[in-house]
């Protein structure tokens, strides 16, 4: 839902600018080619500068549609009245009738040329740190909310059911609350480390071309991708909990054990604190780490995937 406003532009809600804000500006229902918004009377000089500059006349073209594909509305109306501009001063630039081409005027569609492309890599940029940034952002509330609620509700369920929880069962629920909070938190940082912004954040090959992703697909694909990865974390941390917590590795000495915290003692508030601070470092550690998992899977689907392949390759045929 919109309204206009008094001088005819259009408002737009809260919700739809916080929209946007996340997954990009909408699909341009009608778009537009260069050359709609060149004035017929320059007809003849588009024509020449066709003829002269074909390169930079298409790459040009290329860059007005990448223009309709920005992230951002605001880019996208800005890069278009440039281009728009770009050609229309170079339409009216007697220099366009030389032969074969002045080179004053090509070093000034290069340097304009440029100066799109790097306001069209940075507004690629914005999708992608915002779309990690909202991704991380779930992922990691999901995770502390599924930790949650099973340690604040699952007490009260389990009294329904008649089983009771003694304080040995309460300090393992909490160190599993905790282990596998910070393990989603150290899956965060470790993401945010790696993030490195390029001229180019994401490509894919097309046949022998790279071809631009569309910057809403790619803020899109990094959302799934933030939350992939904190969930990872999660699961890593709680898994490394458990299994030091069982006692099988004997390699790592706890400070202390739940069955020591119940007891009363001097040392009760120390061991305590010894028993925080090992667990939030397993699980920022282990969520940290995250990256380990993922490439085990790779490396795992790689075998598998050269098997078949090789299996395929040396297969006798069938009489």
């Amino acid at each position: 839902m919109s309204f206009m406003k008094d001088n005819g532009g259009e408002h737009r809600t809260r919700w739809e600018r916080t929209r946007e804000a996340v997954e990009g500006a909408p699909t341009e229902r009608k778009p537009r080619s260069l050359a709609d918004g060149i004035d017929p009377e320059l007809a003849q000089d588009l024509a020449q500068f066709r003829k002269v500059y074909p390169k930079q006349q298409l790459e040009l073209q290329y860059l007005y549609g990448a223009a309709q594909r920005a992230f951002e509305a605001r880019t996208r109306e800005s890069l278009q009245i440039t281009l728009d501009c770009l050609l229309r001063t170079v339409l009216r630039d007697p220099r366009l009738y030389d032969s074969p081409g002045d080179a004053d005027l090509a070093d000034y569609l290069a340097q304009e040329i440029d100066g799109v492309w790097a306001r069209l890599c940075q507004d690629e940029a914005v999708a992608v740190v915002r779309g990690l940034n909202f991704g991380l952002t779930l992922g990691a509330f999901l995770s502390v909310l599924l930790l949650g609620v099973p340690l604040l509700a699952g007490v009260q369920l389990l009294g329904m059911t008649g089983t009771t929880l003694n304080c040995s069962d309460r300090w393992s629920l909490l160190g599993a609350f905790v282990c596998g909070g910070v393990g989603a938190f150290g899956a965060v940082l470790s993401v945010l480390l790696r993030v490195r912004v390029s001229e180019e954040p994401l490509r894919r090959k097309g046949s022998s071309h790279k071809v631009a992703l569309a910057p809403a697909q790619v803020s899109r694909s990094l959302r799934h991708e933030g939350v992939y990865r904190v969930f990872v974390g999660w699961i890593l941390a709680l898994a490394v909990y458990f299994l030091l917590s069982t006692g099988w590795v004997t390699a790592i000495n706890m400070p202390s054990t739940t069955g020591e915290l119940c007891t009363t003692g001097a040392d009760a508030a120390a061991k305590g604190t010894a028993f925080w601070g090992f667990w939030c470092a397993v699980g920022f550690l282990a969520g940290f780490n995250e990256r380990w998992a993922f490439g085990m899977l790779n490396r795992q689907s790689g075998k598998r995937g050269s098997g078949r392949r090789q299996g395929t390759a040396t297969k006798p045929n069938s009489p």
